[in-house]
């Protein structure tokens, strides 16, 4: 005699009263969904899903006596699952009341089994990517329940966005402050496609990024299926490192592979998960790590390239040191070598704050962003020493000057026109060769910290004057990024978006400790509140975090302030409002067009950030701008600043 197994009651009503006669509803039991009906007095439990097409018959009605489906109407009997002359009935499932509340009985859930995705996703927090951004939907269930898991035992963090560009953005902006590849995350077809401008921005900028996509079940891809994409094809032109994952693939290996891609080329790597492939079993697969599978990078550069840029140096008597954002993890070398010089230092705008304006050598931003510090620098010096730099027109190093490059990728080198001396190394241990050599780099320089501070005065002294000009149409930017200037914390990471927003940040604001986070080759607008999301997802509360963006720019995402709420990261977000594409009335101007549909007309931004959750505050005149930052930045929690500011005071 077969034995009963054991049921386990799950209680799916408080009140029998809430499912009305002649009606079906849908009610979770465990991890199972149930159609539940009360017909002629009687409560049934029966499976959810039609044999169909899987439709959902608590969704469905009652006509006639019979349980129809709500997708294409076939009918089922709602005491015992018959669907009459064809042999595809429903499953029922036993059901008790207790004190008016509903319960079905099921039996004990077999244990989850380990699948691919289980041990993948193992694998990419054992290289270290612990942050992913991204939205679940029906084709990437499977891989969002292995993430879910890696969350629950506190592996990683995963950050559910608004919309899939805000997620690719997020992640770039965490590759670029790191140098540590975070994941993007996203169903097949639209949801992929959404993904593509912030893994542009990523792959022009050299940040690390994994891109992890659901796709349609294999044997229905060439059909013209419901969301279908091909997107292997479709991620050709972004991704270094491209795959799609099927039944018979190396599953982990694919995996180490994408993100050793990531993390080595600086570039884009994407992995496309087909339904069905989600949840096959992992059977004897196990996760990969990282240990032996990545060599150390400090490679030292050639003899007779370090040699003859030593040689440079000891020879020119007022060198200036340009750093770009390539740099931005070696400045403690570039800074002792700076000073052994006795040197200028000058950033390019996405190298912006990797030494602090503070420091007796700093000299601003050089370019179209930048100081008139840095360019009388650059027009006065017998030799630039450039590293990590990518020389873009919107930086402007001449090609005038004797030019030293160093850097770790060697297709930057020369990139763009003959430089005097090319230095291949990683850059921190070119940096310390160079410092090593002691006497002969430091003969017959002249101290250049006295012209540096006066050059300094000269600028603060025109930034005042500026800051007296007034049209009665708004703050000025000046205004604003010289009050931030006093008011931001000293560390706080400061994320910018595009426009004249961004070339006023770049000019007036004077970093301290800072790191500027911006789409630079890219120049996506949108970037500066997606960006301040992967910063916090990479420092949390440890450190302030700030995004600046024009009224243009913040209405790309401005849907992500919810997410700042529903994780409450403490964030502020300034907007600059002058209801106008400013940078692109400029552009047209300048080229002699009429200015045409750069007008904007926005909500207001305050009352929208007070009605999502945050604090929301907003300031249309001068007097109340240091007082209004202040509440701004003392405030714990998500925060947004609206500035009434004029279009033309940039």
């Amino acid at each position: 005699m077969k034995m009963k197994k054991k049921l386990y009651w799950h209680k799916v009503l408080d009140n029998k009263d809430t499912l009305k006669e002649g009606r079906v509803m849908t009610v979770v039991a465990g991890h199972k969904d149930i159609c539940l009906s009360h017909f002629k007095g009687k409560f049934t439990a029966l499976d959810n899903k039609c044999p169909h097409q899987g439709g959902p018959l608590g969704e469905g009605s009652i006509e006639n006596g019979l349980l129809r489906c709500p997708w294409h109407g076939w009918d089922f009997c709602p005491h015992g699952g018959s669907s009459g002359d064809y042999n595809d009935g429903l499953k029922t499932y036993d059901v008790k009341i207790e004190n008016d509340a509903i319960y079905i009985g099921l039996e004990e859930e077999a244990p989850h089994e380990t699948t691919v995705t289980d041990i993948m996703v193992e694998t990419m927090v054992n290289w270290g990517v612990t942050s992913v951004f991204g939205m679940v939907g029906h084709s990437n269930l499977g891989l969002a329940d292995a993430i879910r898991i890696q969350e629950e035992k506190g592996h990683l963090k995963f950050i559910g966005i608004r919309h899939e560009g805000a997620a690719s953005f997020a992640a770039s902006a965490y590759g670029k402050l790191t140098g540590k590849p975070a994941a993007c995350f996203a169903i097949a077809g639209p949801g992929s496609t959404n993904l593509f401008t912030g893994l542009w921005d990523a792959k022009v900028d050299r940040s690390p990024i994994l891109a992890l996509t659901g796709q349609v079940a294999t044997q229905v891809v060439g059909t013209g299926n419901f969301q279908e994409v091909d997107l292997v094809r479709a991620f050709q032109t972004v991704a270094e490192f491209n795959q799609r994952v099927e039944h018979q693939s190396k599953h982990t290996e694919l995996m180490a592979l994408a993100i050793k891609h990531a993390i080595l080329k600086r570039d884009v790597s994407h992995l496309t998960f087909p339904d069905q492939v989600q949840v096959l079993p992992a059977q004897n697969e196990k996760a990969q790590t990282p240990e032996g599978r990545i060599a150390k990078l400090s490679i030292a550069p050639p003899e007779d390239q370090l040699d003859t840029a030593i040689n440079k140096i000891a020879q020119a008597e007022k060198p200036i040191i340009i750093v770009g954002h390539g740099a931005r993890f070696n400045m403690k070398e570039i800074i002792e070598l700076a000073e052994k010089l006795n040197c200028p230092v000058m950033t390019t705008f996405k190298g912006k704050g990797q030494i602090s304006d503070s420091h007796k050598l700093a000299c601003g931003v050089l370019g179209r962003s930048g100081t008139p510090i840095a360019s009388y620098f650059m027009n006065e010096a017998d030799l630039l020493i450039v590293i990590g730099a990518s020389f873009s027109n919107h930086t402007g190093i001449t090609q005038k000057k004797p030019i030293i490059q160093v850097d770790f990728d060697p297709l930057a080198l020369s990139k763009f026109h003959k430089v005097d001396v090319a230095v291949f190394g990683e850059i921190s241990r070119t940096i310390g060769l160079i410092h090593k050599t002691d006497v002969e780099i430091k003969a017959n320089k002249v101290n250049q910290i006295e012209s540096i501070a006066k050059r300094w005065k000269i600028w603060r002294a025109e930034k005042k004057k500026r800051l007296t000009e007034a049209t009665g149409h708004g703050i000025s930017s000046i205004a604003v990024f010289d009050t931030l200037t006093r008011l931001a914390p000293e560390n706080a990471i400061m994320c910018v978006d595009v426009g004249n927003n961004a070339y006023s940040f770049g000019r007036y604001f004077e970093s301290k400790n800072h790191n500027f986070l911006m789409s630079g080759y890219l120049g996506s607008i949108g970037f500066a509140l997606p960006a301040a999301i992967g910063a916090w997802a990479a420092v949390g509360d440890k450190r302030p975090i700030i995004a600046v963006a024009g009224d243009g720019g913040i209405c790309q995402y401005l849907a992500e302030f919810t997410t700042l709420v529903k994780y409450n990261m403490n964030i502020k977000v300034i907007v600059l409002n002058n209801n106008e594409l400013g940078k692109i009335t400029k552009e047209q101007r300048a080229g002699g067009w009429d200015k045409w549909a750069t007008d904007l007309v926005n909500p207001s931004f305050a009352k929208y950030a007070q009605s999502c959750g945050g604090l929301g505050l907003k300031v249309d005149s001068e007097e109340k701008l240091e007082s209004t930052i202040r509440t701004l930045v003392l405030h714990e929690g998500p925060a947004l600043l609206e500035i009434t500011t004029d279009v033309k005071l940039i």
